[in-house]
């Protein structure tokens, strides 16, 4: 039997409980899915709506790994920036790419629509906002926004945002309108349950531990069960182990942490004023929203390459809060949980063909909601032969993570940000 979801938010508020057993025997597919994350689940059921035969195999539960345990943000962009991929791929590809982004936030938002998944709970809007008196730097970015995508961004100068963010460490703020914040855990549920319904098979509790691509048909073992495909897809992310090498020489695990207060609407009214997700600009900064209503806030923030659970991660994300918002130090903490996100060296997804009949498409980042769903669909697409859109991604492949260097460049780069930071009084 596979193992339970970590004590998060998010479990204490499953809106179903069904599992799904182990594999088991001899079993054949047309595409073998392994990982049971966004992407994955994204994938399979592209798939299983075009009538394809798919076996998705999980090493744990269903978006047991970052997919179920994040901040729950959707909105369009990358984990790096618009200018670093124009750089890498000139305007018109990195216009591309960035459009997929926008339709990866349609693709959660039409799912949630077309399955009535009332139970993933989205609420409207996600703000930035600047700790620094960066008002110009956010209205080009609003016009460059208009200009190429379209989009219709609020721009709230330092009274506007402190209004509804009563921080003195808020100068503007910029809110997105066409992005939402959700439940993510039901929502990967729903989509699982979704894959079944429609014929696809899912199975927990069922770590890959051999495979022979080589082949015309594809062969994978699990524990219990032997599998045979014509096609492989890995969407594994910052749990990805050692199956396929050239994977896990490809992404750094990254930590980020997240807590959840206490029931005290009349306490973080005083400080949150407004139902959309937050995150300011320092690199790895606060994330953060209210839920149930406004009665609670889930705040994230942080990043390590450090993949144990810190003892003291409430008392490290408690003191972010509360230095934003001195009015929120009565308020109690009732759980605090990390995860581990998959990040590249460029800070693009890996999207892919690794051979022929294998793919991966994973390494979302700290941006996942909706590159994974944009991933899963332009891999299934690819896998039918009525799209070549992955192809975008070329530039950004399976690029060496530098091993323990690349690791310590990593942490050493986020404590200069966060010094830096901190130097600027932000």
């Amino acid at each position: 039997m596979s193992s339970s979801y970590i004590d998060t938010y998010y479990r204490r508020t499953l809106a179903t409980e069904e599992s799904y057993p182990p594999a088991e025997g001899a079993l054949k597919t047309e595409i073998c899915i392994v990982g049971g994350g966004l992407a994955g689940l994204t994938a399979a059921l592209e798939l299983a709506r075009a009538g394809r035969s798919v076996l998705l195999l999980e090493a744990e539960r269903v978006a047991w790994g970052a997919s179920g345990r994040n901040g729950g943000f959707v909105s369009p962009g990358y984990a790096t920036s618009l200018a670093a991929i124009e750089r890498q791929t000139g305007r018109e590809q990195a216009d591309e790419l960035y459009r997929l982004t926008m339709e990866g936030v349609e693709i959660v938002r039409g799912n949630i629509e077309s399955l009535a998944i009332t139970e993933a709970a989205p609420s409207p809007g996600i703000m930035k906002v600047v700790r620094y008196d960066g008002g110009a730097g956010l209205q080009a970015a609003r016009d460059t926004q208009e200009k190429r995508f379209g989009r219709k961004l609020r721009y709230l100068g330092r009274d506007e945002t402190r209004a509804l963010l009563n921080s003195p460490k808020y100068h503007a703020s910029l809110t997105a309108d066409d992005s939402f914040h959700f439940h993510p855990l039901n929502y990967a549920r729903a989509l699982a349950r979704e894959i079944v319904r429609l014929g696809g098979k899912i199975h927990e509790g069922s770590p890959v531990i051999s495979c022979e691509l080589d082949g015309a048909v594809k062969r994978l073992k699990t524990a219990k069960a032997t599998i045979a495909a014509e096609q492989v897809l890995f969407t594994t992310g910052g749990y990805t182990g050692s199956v396929l090498p050239a994977l896990r020489r490809a992404y750094i695990p990254i930590a980020t942490y997240v807590l959840l207060t206490e029931a005290a609407p009349d306490l973080i009214r005083q400080a949150i004023r407004i139902g959309a997700g937050v995150g300011d600009d320092r690199r790895a900064g606060d994330y953060y929203r209210t839920v149930e209503g406004g009665s609670r806030i889930l705040w994230g923030g942080r990043i390590t390459t450090r993949t144990t659970e810190p003892s003291d991660v409430a008392a490290i994300l408690r003191h972010e809060m509360v230095t934003t918002y001195p009015q929120l130090a009565g308020l109690k903490i009732e759980a605090a949980w990390s995860g581990l996100m998959s990040y590249a060296r460029h800070l693009m997804p890996q999207i892919g063909q690794y051979r022929p009949g294998v793919w991966y498409c994973t390494a979302f980042g700290g941006h996942g909601m909706n590159t994974t769903a944009i991933g899963g669909t332009v891999i299934a697409e690819a896998i039918q032969g009525a799209s070549d859109r992955y192809k975008l991604f070329a530039p950004f492949g399976l690029v060496w993570n530098g091993g323990p260097f690349g690791t310590a460049a990593v942490q050493l780069t986020y404590w200069s940000y966060q010094a830096a930071d901190l130097i600027r009084g932000r």
